[in-house]
């Protein structure tokens, strides 16, 4: 076993290093192929391993460009040697070396997931140099399309679960303005388990929901599509209350599986004739109260989360009078978890308030987008956890440009 580092321009010549790591048991051939690489114009840093075990090692140790390998090495042969080293490193280029009396073994090797081949006894510097750079460049091209495809199919994904978890609202006469934000907890990741909808009913009252499954990813997220698309369903079907959260609740327990998810949830009833807002809390926090006078945190009677205590079902009421212009606030606990500028303390609902006051009064929509962004500066750009808030605007509270 061997490592080698080429003369060449100086590192700051902008030339790339390729990390080469040759994997050869015939030291004849190995020391042949390591003359070559200095007298081709490459920079590289060659380490060479005699047997597929060995090469595992080097390959887990440090990032590698190009492997050079040979087919017929003491514990692999053949293709085999080709699809092991591409399941050890499924991102570094693979060039073989075959004999002059392999005919079709460098084909075979391509078929089965190498860049390049090169016959020992016909390769010169300039053919090794051009064929360890291509090399390279078609690995890292498959890779960066492998990504892009990787990154279109979560996009899809999430515009799918993002579909199920921010349904277009259902109103049919009311003069409620429904403004919503979601956000998930990380770039890239799939749609957490934070889901909200608003309906008009039959009655012709307003009626909104706004939860959190525990959790992330696509089993919270999964979950928190059904719970919404229960909710509406079940509200179209005439269910209000109590009754409506124990029949989300045994979806949950039927849904969640052998998971312990369970789910927080605000569900609210908006009856603008009678100016009250009757509220039903499952393991959630108040929602937030916004008048000509200013936004105060709402208080109300508390229910167990859905999941955690099956057949509880003591979700205790709390009605609330509105003003005649106003706007209530259900959101999840991502708007309030995250840091308020200092080191060790979390925003809170305090900070929430405070940070509502500093704001100007300016469209619904507006106002969600500054608090959310003013939230995340507090927070020095460690969002962490999912968003969702939902806004009801009724009375048209005073704004400017």
């Amino acid at each position: 076993m061997s490592a080698a580092t080429a003369d060449g321009p100086a590192p700051g010549s902008g030339e790339p290093v390729y990390r080469i790591l040759l994997i050869e048991d015939d030291a004849g051939d190995a020391l042949l192929v390591e003359e070559l690489l200095h007298d081709t114009a490459l920079r590289f840093e060659l380490t060479t391993r005699t047997t597929l075990e060995a090469a595992r090692a080097a390959l887990a140790a440090q990032p590698i460009d190009c492997v050079l390998l040979d087919l017929h090495l003491p514990d692999v042969a053949g293709t085999a040697a080709v699809t092991a080293v591409r399941a050890l490193s499924p991102h570094t280029a693979v060039i073989v070396l075959t004999g002059l009396s392999e005919g079709q073994a460098g084909a075979e090797a391509m078929a089965a997931g190498a860049q390049d081949y090169l016959v020992k006894g016909k390769v010169d510097p300039e053919l090794l140099h051009r064929a360890v750079r291509y090399a390279v460049y078609r690995s890292r091209t498959e890779r960066a399309n492998s990504d892009a495809q990787a990154t279109r199919l979560r996009a899809e994904e999430n515009a799918r679960l993002e579909r199920g978890l921010l349904p277009q609202p259902i109103l049919d006469t009311s003069t409620v303005t429904v403004t919503s934000r979601y956000l998930p907890g990380a770039a890239m990741a799939l749609l957490g388990g934070d889901f909200l909808d608003v309906v008009e009913g039959e009655d012709g009252l307003l009626h909104a929901v706004v939860g959190d499954v525990s959790g992330h990813g696509p089993d919270a997220a999964a979950l928190g599509v059904c719970l919404r698309i229960a909710w509406r369903s079940l509200v179209l079907g005439g269910h209000r209350g109590t009754d409506l959260l124990h029949l989300m609740e045994r979806i949950l327990l039927a849904e969640r599986g052998s998971q312990w998810l369970f789910a927080t949830c605000t569900l609210l009833t908006l009856d603008q004739d009678a100016a009250t807002a009757t509220l039903h809390l499952a393991g959630h926090h108040e929602p937030l109260l916004t008048t000509p006078e200013g936004t105060r945190e709402l208080t109300t009677a508390h229910g167990v989360a859905l999941g955690i205590a099956p057949g509880l079902c003591n979700w205790p009421p709390t009605v609330v009078p509105l003003p005649t212009r106003g706007a209530l606030t259900l959101y999840t606990d991502g708007l309030t978890e995250g840091r308020n500028g200092l080191e060790e303390e979390r925003l809170g609902v305090d900070g929430l308030l405070v940070l509502i006051a500093q704001l100007p009064a300016i469209s619904p929509a507006a106002h969600l987008d500054l608090l959310i962004s003013k939230t995340h500066e507090l927070n020095a750009g460690r969002h962490s956890d999912d968003l969702a808030v939902l806004r009801l605007d009724w009375g048209h509270l005073p704004t400017r440009p």
